[in-house]
């Protein structure tokens, strides 16, 4: 066995507990004031992340209300009430236990119905309420898309694949954007219930397209006229996977377009700040000559990831 095959072994059992592809479901608390200091306390967080449940904690001047957390989808669903002796605003509100791979959502409507988003994981576990009106809350998107990507190991090893398949700075950029126009277009066509499939079945596409790169890598095949086209395609799938996730946990409200748009902004951010990384990467393989064994590599990997992705859900489908 060569070297380059028992290197591409051991990183995959090294890394593979790391390694498991990154569904995108994040944790969502929602807070209505149905009246002057009280509140209705809506919070869902991904089964799949337990293990010591995340609990909120709210100021010292509230008193809640808990009811016993039933299962809904891919969620333990748990509804809080809250009273409090003053506004939440200007308040701290604090999740302890999240997982590193969950962020959480926080929308708060209060009885103007004026809308409050933010967002809370492991590194800022604290939210303070802002007391002024908060004008563009979909920020919190922008930071939960760049998070998305980059916590993603599938997301991340499809953009490497995808350099390898590209010529040039210029044609990789419009390979990338075409990625985000595309499951950008589903993304939107899927929440405002214009499509729908079933998230299993996407999931299992996703880690074809996987499979699909790693071949593509290992008969050293480079696009040089229409890579976006390719791109594109893959985004459209990709968009789906998005849509599921973001539909269940209901993030539809009256800035569901800047949400949607923050999202994908902070994707496309995300896959900007690979591609310099990888960029250097591929460009040191070049100049010492190991570009075909790192190709080589990289088909390996894919293909070896893509392949488990594939089975274990296609598994979940079937039973």
């Amino acid at each position: 066995m060569s070297s380059l095959k028992v290197g591409s072994l051991l990183f995959l059992i090294v890394f593979f507990p790391v390694l498991s592809a990154h569904e995108f479901n994040p944790a969502h608390l929602v807070i209505d004031e149905v009246a002057e200091n009280e509140y209705q306390i809506n919070w869902m967080y991904p089964i799949k992340n337990i293990g010591q449940r995340a609990e909120i904690i709210f100021p010292e001047t509230c008193k809640s209300e808990a009811q016993s957390p039933y299962q809904q989808g891919k969620y333990l669903v748990e509804k809080i009430d809250l009273i409090c002796s003053k506004s939440l605003k200007g308040q701290t509100i604090e999740v302890t236990n999240l997982s590193v791979l969950t962020d959480a959502l926080v929308t708060i409507t209060d009885r103007n119905l004026d809308v409050f988003e933010g967002l809370m994981n492991l590194q800022e576990p604290k939210l303070l309420v802002p007391i002024g009106k908060q004008s563009l809350p979909s920020s919190s998107y922008l930071n939960l898309g760049i998070d998305h990507l980059i916590s993603g190991p599938d997301h991340i090893l499809f953009i490497l694949g995808l350099m390898f398949l590209v010529s040039g700075i210029l044609n990789m950029l419009k390979t990338i954007t075409a990625f985000t126009v595309a499951h950008s277009i589903t993304l939107g066509l899927s929440v405002f219930g214009l499509i729908s499939l079933p998230q299993a079945t996407v999931e299992a596409v996703i880690a074809l397209t996987i499979v699909f790169l790693a071949l593509e890598i290992s008969e050293n095949k480079r696009y040089k006229s229409t890579p976006w086209l390719i791109a594109f395609g893959f985004g459209l799938l990709h968009g789906l996977g998005f849509a599921n996730a973001l539909t269940e946990i209901g993030i539809a409200n009256e800035q569901l377009l800047f949400s949607l748009l923050f999202f994908n902004l902070g994707i496309e951010a995300g896959q900007l700040l690979m591609i310099p990384v990888f960029g250097v990467l591929i460009w040191l393989a070049y100049k010492f000559n190991k570009y075909n064994q790192s190709a080589t590599c990289v088909s390996y990997v894919l293909g070896s990831m893509g392949f488990f992705w594939l089975i274990n859900r296609t598994i979940g489908i079937i039973s």
